[in-house]
């Protein structure tokens, strides 16, 4: 069984939106869930998070940064996707509650394409009276996604920069910060890196913070082994116990080890599809 892909479009230099029909996935997924896409039969398989869905026409959203060959690959795909499974790992546990956290003062911090995991939640937690703010950082302007649609289900939102060309010059640790005191909870996607600072700031003021491990994930089945990650001591795999875990639990030290594991493989591979699709369009 093939999936119909509506929609491949090119959104910046890296970064696509997909637009697929998948009623089994759309039928069950809620906010924080991720599927799994192969674009053909010979294809790895890659974990994406959903950035929103449409039960009625039985759509599926999907934001994707090429990075590596498989996300390459998945970018030149046109009418058709080989495999879609989903959804996968739990979800958000606020969206999963929403009645708990009715009264509760709620701050998201999303870097790069982690806005796309982000909007779904934000927008979810709207519709069930639940209004948040959002904190958004990019390197530069251009790297923005969907700041339309972020803003449209925000409460307040907020923007930085590194580069200083839209919104506050600086992190979005600086940012959140500065309002630290006006939030109960903190939900921070993005880069690893971005996620262990911003937890490093809430533990400061024992602000409950969560965080997703979807960066290090592989293969999503947990056969891999790719994704396990150390909380609380404990041994975690991110697509079977996650995505999303206590960031004050979260042992990020040993996350960045893990994602530089592969690095040298992705970057060969890489450089290799990028020949092989260029022989295949001349």
């Amino acid at each position: 069984m093939m999936y119909k892909v509506l929609k491949n479009k090119k959104l910046n230099d890296s970064s696509y939106l997909m637009v697929v029909e998948a009623p089994f996935v759309v039928k069950k997924c809620l906010p924080g869930q991720f599927v799994i896409v192969m674009s053909s039969e010979d294809s790895e398989r890659i974990p994406l998070t959903i950035y929103d869905f449409d039960r009625e026409k039985d759509l599926v959203y999907l934001i994707y940064q090429v990075v590596g060959a498989s996300t390459l690959e998945l970018s030149m795909v046109k009418d058709s996707l080989f495999s879609i499974a989903g959804p996968l790992g739990n979800p958000n546990e606020i969206c999963l509650e929403p009645e708990k956290y009715k009264d509760k003062r709620i701050c998201y911090v999303a870097g790069g394409v982690g806005i796309a995991p982000v909007y779904p939640q934000v927008k979810y937690l709207k519709e069930h009276g639940i209004n948040v703010d959002v904190i958004y950082g990019a390197r530069d302007a251009s790297l923005f996604l969907i700041r339309k649609e972020i803003e449209a289900v925000a409460s307040k939102i907020r923007y930085a920069t590194d580069d200083g060309s839209f919104g506050t010059k600086g992190r979005v640790t600086d940012i959140l910060e500065k309002y630290i005191n006006d939030y109960d909870i903190v939900v921070a996607i993005g880069p690893v890196i971005m996620m262990k600072s911003v937890c490093e700031l809430t533990k400061q003021y024992n602000i409950k913070t969560i965080v997703s491990m979807n960066p290090i994930m592989v293969d999503g089945s947990g056969m891999c082994g790719a994704c396990r990650c150390m909380v609380d001591g404990k041994p975690k795999f991110a697509c079977i116990h996650g995505p999303e875990f206590d960031g004050a639990k979260v042992d990020f030290d040993l996350v960045m080890k893990r994602l530089k594991t592969y690095s040298d493989i992705e970057k060969e591979k890489f450089e290799e599809m990028k020949k092989l699709l260029t022989k295949e369009e001349k």
